[in-house]
């Protein structure tokens, strides 16, 4: 593999943004490695699927005039290798300012059965994974006075439903965890955007129960979300029907929300 640091430069006059995709060979981990390409950023990509990685590096680099993403294969699960790992690439890219979390699993276990192991795993992936990466980039960012920290989360961390529990407080975590760096890094110069998807049309989706209203594209996600970070939002649904959906859902008295069946 080439490195960045051999195919693009960046200088004052020809500055680069740099940043990180973890989760980032499908869904909307790819859509937004070919939405920020295109809009000029220089790209690590993450993910587990080393072939998958490669495919979506090829695709886009020949989109382009010059390499603009790279692979790193690697599990948010193994969290000993997330130091070392920046560090290689923060240096290849010479220097970071935007991180993006989208890492997830998901394992529903049905109505009226419990698993332990399947909850296990969301936490350690959708919560432990993020947290792991995200700690170390936000003291840099603290140190520095800049970046921007993107989490995906989801519209399933908003309120405890019967279905996925596991998955629920996963996302529910994720959301607490980056308003809390929020709150610490707003002061400092570093905005953190947390993105609550709604259904999108992606493998994770398959195993959602039920029927999936409002589905979008991930092109359309990458889109919105891509905005945000443009406008330094702090919180956005997409698509952006949920945040009055979800509002609905969160006022219902707790009496009510238990005997619902979704």
């Amino acid at each position: 593999m080439s490195t960045p640091s051999k195919s693009v430069q960046s200088t004052p006059l020809n500055p680069r943004r740099r940043g990180i995709i973890i989760g980032a060979s499908d869904g909307i981990g790819a859509a937004l490695a070919h939405k920020l390409a295109k809009e000029g950023y220089t790209l690590a990509l993450i993910a587990r699927r080393n072939d998958k990685l490669n495919t979506i590096c090829a695709e886009i680099n020949s989109a382009e005039r010059e390499a603009r993403v790279f692979p790193y294969a690697h599990d948010v699960a193994n969290y000993q290798e997330v130091p070392g790992l920046l560090r290689k690439i923060i240096a290849e890219l010479g220097g970071l300012d935007l991180l993006i979390f989208m890492a997830g699993v998901n394992f529903p276990p049905g109505l009226t059965t419990y698993n332990f192991e399947g909850d296990r795993k969301m936490v350690e992936v959708n919560l432990i994974g993020a947290m792991a990466w995200l700690s170390p980039v936000a003291e840099m960012f603290q140190h520095a006075k800049a970046g921007q920290i993107v989490g995906i989360s989801s519209v399933a961390g908003d309120r405890g439903r019967i279905g996925n529990p596991g998955y629920n407080t996963s996302k529910a975590g994720l959301t607490t965890y980056l308003e809390a760096l929020r709150n610490r890094l707003t002061r400092h110069g570093v905005n953190v955007l947390t993105v609550k998807p709604g259904f999108v049309n992606t493998e994770m989706v398959k195993a959602a129960q039920g029927s999936t209203p409002f589905i979008i594209s991930p092109e359309q996600a990458a889109d919105d979300i891509y905005k945000a970070i443009r406008k330094r939002k702090q919180v956005i649904y997409t698509a952006p029907i949920w945040r009055w959906i979800m509002l609905i859902i969160q006022h219902v008295p707790s009496v009510i929300f238990r005997r619902m069946s979704f």
